[in-house]
């Protein structure tokens, strides 16, 4: 692998949101560099080269998406691979891609959400380097990853080399959850890594790699071009939304924590602009005061839970995500409290989606939560429970760190 000196500094950039923004923890801002930004340090492995991207619309140097400005320097590339959402973003969430011509560019893209989820030699065959270039925020069930060990597989089948072009993750402070019990191994959590992993996709990648977690423990040819200027205390804040349903700094910073309930019978923001950042159903009616109405919203969620129904919940727009920065864990006192208040406890677990989806253990990784919650387990006792696997991994974490 190949790495580049890091420094020591801190950095908070900051795009569109109407909600609370983290603050850096040093007013002296430096200027963080991504992978892609440093185009100095990878553009002669590209060169005289036949170059694949996976990208999507967070792959961008500054303003510009990396393909339209590799093309502008004479890159020769001569395909991309779409993830979930599609290359330009605008799939909803576990909505099938399909295989299409870039409008922007003429390059064809191949869709990796579909009918495959891996390239093929043959798509491989008149590849040099793959690239990959995709925003993540450091979440097991966020897909990114599970594509990232799909391509180094591939590449290595084909013996081609991969260039990963590391970004921050807006949420490397925090290692949290049950490490994922692989009895619930899916696609929404490939690898025994906990809720939060606090990674890089560039640290990711070389845990993949040398913990053997590819497929017939293969190990891909990777170089990294990490992030200038970042360690990861930083409070980054995306420029660009990384998928349709995390489109504000505060959905992305609740991820960790609401995202749960997509295996529980509560709505959280699906069908709403505000996705990830309320919770509510409509039993709950009586209990709180504050309300909204999913409804079917184009390339978000067409048939969110309870469509067109009034719910009733919490409203975490405005909640001091600083909390959850100060405490270094994921909140699992909403999940708590919303079923003490359900009328209705033995549908709260029922999120009537597909098994993998739908089931909070896949979810979770682990299949005590959902008992724990019914028991009214304390918060001491469930956390207790991710023990000694969650320290385990804190520990072996340490050997692919990248940044401090």
């Amino acid at each position: 692998m190949q790495f580049f000196p890091l420094l020591l500094l801190t950095v908070c950039l900051n795009f569109c949101s109407a909600t609370k923004q983290p603050i850096s923890t040093n007013e002296n801002n430096a200027a963080l560099k991504t992978g892609a930004d440093q185009t100095e340090k990878y553009l002669p492995l590209l060169k005289g080269k036949r170059v694949a991207v996976m990208a999507n619309q967070t792959t961008i140097i500054g303003n510009m998406h990396l393909v339209d400005s590799l093309q502008k320097l004479g890159v020769n590339i001569v395909k991309v691979f779409g993830p979930e959402h599609g290359f330009r973003g605008n799939a909803s969430a576990g909505v099938e891609v399909v295989d299409e011509t870039d409008q922007a560019t003429g390059i064809p893209i191949i869709s990796l959400y579909g009918p495959k989820n891996k390239p093929t030699k043959a798509d491989m065959a008149d590849v040099d380097i793959l690239i990959y270039d995709l925003q993540d925020v450091g979440v097991r069930f966020y897909t990114n990853i599970n594509a990232l060990s799909r391509l180094m597989e591939a590449c290595y089948e084909s013996d081609k080399e991969m260039l990963i072009l590391d970004r921050p993750n807006p949420n490397g402070y925090l290692i949290d959850g049950p490490v994922l019990d692989m009895k619930y191994k899916s696609g929404i959590g490939m690898f025994p890594i906990p809720i939060s992993h606090g990674l890089t996709v560039g640290e990711f990648a070389q845990m993949a790699n040398d913990e053997g977690w590819l497929k017939d423990k293969v190990k891909a040819n990777v170089t990294i071009i990490p992030v200038a200027n970042y360690n990861h205390e930083m409070l980054y804040t995306l420029p660009v939304k990384p998928s349709p349903n995390l489109n504000t700094q505060q959905s992305i910073m609740l991820y960790p924590s609401t995202c749960v309930f997509e295996g529980i019978y509560i709505n959280h923001g699906r069908g709403t602009y505000f996705p990830f950042t309320v919770l509510g159903s409509p039993a709950l009616k009586g209990v709180y005061t504050f309300s909204y109405t999913p409804t079917g919203i184009k390339g978000m969620a067409e048939t969110p839970l309870f469509m067109d129904q009034v719910c009733y919940g919490i409203d975490l727009r405005d909640y001091d995500v600083s909390q959850l920065i100060k405490s270094k864990k994921i909140n699992i006192q909403w999940v708590m409290e919303l079923y003490k208040a359900s009328p209705n406890k033995e549908q709260f677990f029922d999120s009537k989606l597909s098994k993998e989806m739908g089931l909070v253990e896949y979810r979770v990784g682990s299949g005590l939560f959902r008992q724990q919650i019914i028991d009214g387990k304390s918060e001491e006792e469930i956390r207790a429970s991710w023990e000694p696997g969650l320290s385990e991994y804190k520990e072996m974490r340490k050997k692919y760190l990248l940044y401090p």
